[in-house]
Order: C-alpha cells, then sequence, then structure tokens
C-alpha cells in the first residue's frame, strides 16, 4: 500500500500542503485519506459522535480541514454562505457570496479550496469568491459565467475551483472560453481556453504530471477535455455524452491511465495518454459498462477501482473492477440507498472504505475478492428530508459525515472508545 501511494503522482498545488485536507477529495484529489491507526471495527452503535453544528445551511458541499479550522457552505435564507468552525463545531465567522442555486435540489454544491490562506469557493449561479480563510474578508470576487458569457447546467455549476501554482481554474463552459485560469490573489485573468464548445459538466478538475507535461483534466458537458497548464491549450476532447449531461465523477489518474466514469449505463473507461513533448492525445484502453458511477466518486486502491453503481444491478450496486483490466471483480450490497435515489459515495482510509448511502446510512467496510466485508454500522438518526450526496471526509481521526443543514462528527482515531 505504502509503495502504490509513493508512485501516484501528485494532483495538489505543492506538497507543502499535504497536512491539511485543503481541497475536494483531500490532498491528492483521490479521495483517499493518509490517516493511520484508525478504528477497524466500530462498536454496535457506531463510531462516538463528538459534536453536531447546526445552522450551516442547506446543501451538498463537503468539509475541508486547514489548521485548526473546518470549512464549509451553504444556503441559508436563499444565499450561499461559506462557514469556518472551530474544531468544536462553534462558528467562528460566516461570509455571504451573493445569492445561491435556487432550481432543483436548491444548495450549494461546490467545496471549498484553501492555499496559503486564501479561501475560494464557487456558487451555483457562477459567483466565484476569494476569502481570507482566517477572517471571511473578501479579497476579490467575479461571477465567471457574467464575465466569460458562461453557461449554466440544468442543476447549478458544481466544481470545486482547482489551485495551481499561482493560478485558480474554473470552467465558464461558454461557447468560445471553456476554461480560464485567473491569478489566485488578484481575480485577473491569467489565460483562456478556446475551443472545446461544451457546457461545464459537474465535476472538479484534476491537475496530472506524465511525461513531463502538466494539463488539467475535467469533464464537461459532453466530453472529458485536457488543457495545458501553462498557457491553457485545449490539447484534446474526448467524447463522452451521458444521460442529461451529467458528466459528474472527478476523473482518476495512475500510471499514464486517466479513469473517467458516467452514469445510467456509461459505464467506466481508461484513457491512455500519448504524450509529445508539449502536445497530447488520448485513445481509449478499456471500458467496463457494470460500474456507471454517477455523483459518488471512484476510489483507486491496490489496483482495484471502487464505486457505486446506480443502474446496472440495484440489488448490488457497489462495484470493484480492475486497474489493469477493467475486469468486474465483483458487485456487493454492504448498504442499500433510498428507493427513490439509489446513490452511495465513498471515502478511503487506513484499509477500510467508508461507504455513505443517500439515505443517510453508512458503513465501514473492509473490500476482499468477493465483495465488501462489514466491519462497523453508523445511522444518521435525522439526515434531514433531502438525499445525503456529500462525500463523507477522513482526516485527524475524525470522521466527517454532511447531511441537511448538518455536520456530524465522529471518533474513529484508534484510541477511540
Amino acid at each position: 500500500m505504502k509503495h502504490a501511494l509513493a508512485i501516484l503522482l501528485i494532483f495538489c498545488a505543492t506538497p507543502a500542503y499535504a497536512a491539511d485536507w485543503f481541497q475536494f477529495h483531500g490532498p491528492h484529489r483521490d479521495n483517499k485519506s493518509p490517516d493511520t491507526n484508525l478504528l477497524q471495527e466500530w462498536p454496535d452503535a457506531g463510531p462516538d459522535r463528538l459534536w453536531e453544528a447546526t445552522g450551516i445551511g442547506e446543501g451538498y458541499s463537503t468539509v475541508v480541514i486547514v489548521g485548526e479550522r473546518i470549512y464549509t457552505a451553504g444556503e441559508i435564507d436563499g444565499d450561499c454562505v461559506i462557514t469556518a468552525l472551530d474544531m468544536d463545531g462553534n462558528k467562528v465567522w460566516t461570509r455571504t457570496s451573493g445569492r445561491a442555486w435556487s432550481k432543483s435540489y436548491a444548495g450549494t454544491r461546490s467545496t471549498p479550496t484553501i492555499v496559503d490562506g486564501l479561501l475560494y469557493h464557487l456558487s451555483g449561479i457562477g459567483n466565484l469568491i476569494c476569502l481570507n480563510a482566517d477572517t471571511g474578508d473578501v479579497v476579490w470576487n467575479v461571477n465567471i459565467l457574467e464575465k466569460f458569457e458562461g453557461r449554466n447546467i440544468i442543476w447549478g455549476l458544481a466544481e470545486s475551483p482547482l489551485v495551481v501554482g499561482d493560478k485558480v481554474i474554473c470552467t465558464p463552459g461558454a461557447k468560445d472560453v471553456s476554461m480560464v485560469a485567473l491569478n489566485r490573489k488578484t481575480g485577473d485573468v491569467i489565460w483562456k481556453c478556446a475551443g472545446g464548445g461544451d457546457k461545464p459538466g459537474y465535476a472538479s478538475p484534476v491537475l496530472i504530471e506524465y511525461d513531463g507535461l502538466k494539463q488539467i483534466v475535467t469533464p464537461m458537458s459532453e466530453a472529458i477535455v485536457g488543457v495545458r497548464a501553462s498557457d491553457g491549450k485545449l490539447l484534446w476532447r474526448y467524447p463522452h455524452k451521458v444521460y442529461t449531461d451529467q458528466n459528474i465523477t472527478t476523473p482518476l489518474f495512475h500510471q499514464g491511465l486517466l479513469i473517467i466514469s458516467g452514469c445510467v449505463g456509461k459505464g467506466t473507461t481508461a484513457l491512455r495518454l500519448q504524450v509529445s513533448g508539449n502536445e497530447c492525445s488520448v485513445e481509449e484502453h478499456w471500458h467496463n459498462k457494470t460500474l456507471d458511477n454517477k455523483q459518488g466518486g471512484i476510489v483507486l486502491v491496490d489496483g482495484r477501482i471502487y464505486g457505486y453503481a446506480p443502474s446496472q444491478n440495484r440489488s448490488q450496486p457497489w462495484v470493484c473492477i480492475d486497474f489493469t483490466s477493467g475486469d468486474t471483480i465483483f458487485q456487493s450490497a454492504p448498504v442499500q440507498s433510498s428507493y427513490k435515489y439509489k446513490n452511495g459515495c465513498l471515502t478511503y482510509a487506513d484499509g477500510r472504505f467508508y461507504l455513505y448511502a443517500d439515505n443517510g446510512k453508512m458503513v465501514l467496510a473492509k473490500a476482499t475478492d468477493s465483495g465488501f466485508e462489514v466491519t462497523g454500522k453508523l445511522t444518521i438518526e435525522d439526515p434531514g428530508k433531502r438525499p445525503t450526496w456529500a462525500h463523507p471526509v477522513v482526516f485527524g481521526g475524525r470522521l466527517y459525515v454532511r447531511y441537511g443543514t448538518k455536520l456530524g462528527v465522529y471518533e474513529v482515531g484508534g484510541n477511540a472508545r
């Protein structure tokens, strides 16, 4: 396991922040926690809850943890509100960044990103704001849909900003401007990516470096694109049309293969990158129809890819496939989601998967060759009226679970009772 982690390419802006969970899906945007010495089994009642924060607003944003602060976002009285909490769940500050997404599935989607004391958050209607992470004071803001003639999508913008060096990356999805890089300290435009023509997707971009070329990869509405990080040139576009343009799954990259997934039967595909100097192309390496992940994310652990497949086998929706061949290894049902939404999300830490269903039920599970072996269960007493779609986070010996207008924090470190 340690060898596999060592060779994983680094997605974060700088290794100096690996000690924090400073962005969506963690230090490397791979949805894996660096924690060790965690509980391998939970007591019958589940792990001890340390506290529950209320009043953080409605939404599907998850959390980031930097230093002694926890950050998230939610919709309160129609506004998009970013909240900073201390490690005991007390509010340190709140800041409104304009109106929140108010149409279908109202609430926030994006998770903040924090680098060098600056916080970046994108609202569902395109407000990109930069705040002082300590005080919540506004440094700069811009509406990317208005400034770049971008086009919103059916369920609102959902990407969590990516910081690459002195740039913050976002995708307005205009007819002529797919992606932009802004100076992360001033908000000024550094480059624009022309071409592509797609609207935004719902996923968050990743930075990858392969054969000496750095590129930013993100799903758009009908394609996956690779953009040169230095100047914004569109390197390649791979058509990836899914049902109602729900390109939601953040890609994974490992050993020259880019892993992408799509819902409603689209399945999971491995694309091989072919780099030549400052240019790159992609070609399909394998395709698996079973794992048609929607919005729960996928995780790569020890040569296997794990995720939730809502359409292909509803009785056994948790799927494991082989990274090298794309073959399905198992389908399993360690925890069932609701009848209406049929979705689950996951994260990974210290040899265990944390599988979270959209009805507020979670299990701790060990992956075997034949399925998930459950080693603990947690049921949220009052998960709210909305589906629990926010991805869980395990960091610093704690499990962070977002549901409705609340955040539950549980002790999962090895010294817990």
